[in-house]
């Protein structure tokens, strides 16, 4: 296992290399992976964190959540508290700490460079797996501009269909902390709507590369307010050209209803991800990917959400395992007027899967 191993001690006790700080102690310097035990604190904070407000939410009864004003059980002290941005800000800790990292883990696989990692993350319809988990924090959010937080889990696999044609599957499972929509409702946490795609796309492409498929909508959402209640599907297609350190591109689908609850709003929505990405040496890039949307089944003041904004990230290995990591900011110039968000803060980790 790369990185950390099972039994491994959290602080390494080896003696300070030449590129530790000298004066941090050693309990703050380097683990054998190439990781600051401080980012492999601040993330373990942070997962604890959240794994501690589930449990929470779980066993207290309601008679506990009454001692926590706003409602929802521990979600009202925490949302008064503001520790969903604390956890935001914990997790954005660590991504700095082990992006500034000089000497990360760059020396036991050679076999694909950084630079040709970053691009492949890049890269929709790359041939490669991987494991991205997105964090998204939407500050003014809903009738009562609030704050959403919503944590994007997103594999993609890759299907070899025959060596000249892939087909590249890649799903995304929302899990959501929504904020108050109604005067008398609360916070509500769950699974959100399930969205997979499955792009067919030429095993090998020019310097154009493309993939089309279909896009469908699966109501796997735990609550109402967290999800549409229909079944929905139409199609996909994404569009890219790589020259030089440029990748830049497009990703679009629009998804209709045709089947699920009854009682529920239709669904016909446009997602169209433009993005324009410059990579540097050893693995840095910056990156620009907003989300439009496009509501139709919305009037004129609430049907479109355009994004801009930026972040910044880099490839680098932990061990011999790769990994993608990505900040940015997003404003929104349009937003629907009765939902919002005004801006968001985005954050990235995504696990590569390269091939050997």
């Amino acid at each position: 296992m790369s990185g950390l191993e099972v039994g491994m001690p959290l602080f390494s006790r080896r003696a300070p290399s030449q590129g530790d700080a000298p004066w941090l102690p050693a309990q703050l310097r380097i683990l054998p992976g190439g990781v600051s035990t401080v980012t492999v604190m601040t993330m373990f904070m942070l997962v604890n964190r959240r794994l501690g407000r589930i449990q929470a939410k779980s066993t207290l009864s309601s008679t506990d959540a009454a001692e926590f004003p706003g409602g929802d059980t521990i979600f009202g002290f925490v949302g008064k508290c503001r520790s969903m941005q604390i956890d935001q800000f914990l997790f954005a800790l660590a991504l700095i700490a082990a992006l500034s990292r000089p000497g990360i883990a760059f020396a036991e696989d050679k076999s694909t460079s950084t630079e040709e990692l970053a691009k492949a993350a890049q890269n929709p319809v790359a041939d490669m797996i991987s494991l991205p988990f997105q964090f998204n924090t939407n500050f003014g959010y809903g009738p009562y501009k609030e704050t959403q937080e919503v944590i994007n889990i997103q594999p993609v696999v890759p299907i070899s269909l025959s060596p000249d044609w892939n087909l590249i599957t890649r799903t995304i499972v929302p899990v959501l902390s929504q904020p108050q929509l109604y005067p008398d409702s609360n916070r509500t946490f769950g699974l959100g709507d399930t969205t997979i795609s499955a792009f067919l796309s030429p095993a090998h492409s020019g310097k154009f590369i493309w993939g089309v498929g279909p896009a469908v909508l699966l109501p796997t959402a735990t609550d109402d307010d967290l999800g549409s209640g229909k079944w929905g599907a139409g199609p996909s297609a994404v569009g890219l050209i790589m020259d030089g350190p440029w990748v830049y591109g497009a990703l679009v689908n629009n998804i209709w209803s045709f089947a699920g609850d009854t009682s529920r709003k239709d669904v016909n929505q446009m997602t169209l991800q433009p993005f324009l990405n410059y990579n540097f040496k050893e693995g840095w890039y910056a990156s620009s990917s907003p989300l439009v949307t496009a509501n139709w089944m919305a009037e004129d003041d609430n049907r479109w959400t355009l994004p801009v904004g930026g972040s910044f990230g880099r490839v680098f290995r932990v061990g011999k395992q790769p990994i993608n990591a990505q900040l940015g900011a997003y404003y929104n110039v349009i937003a629907p007027d009765d939902v919002g968000p005004q801006w968001q803060i985005r954050a990235q980790l995504q696990f590569l899967f390269p091939k050997k």
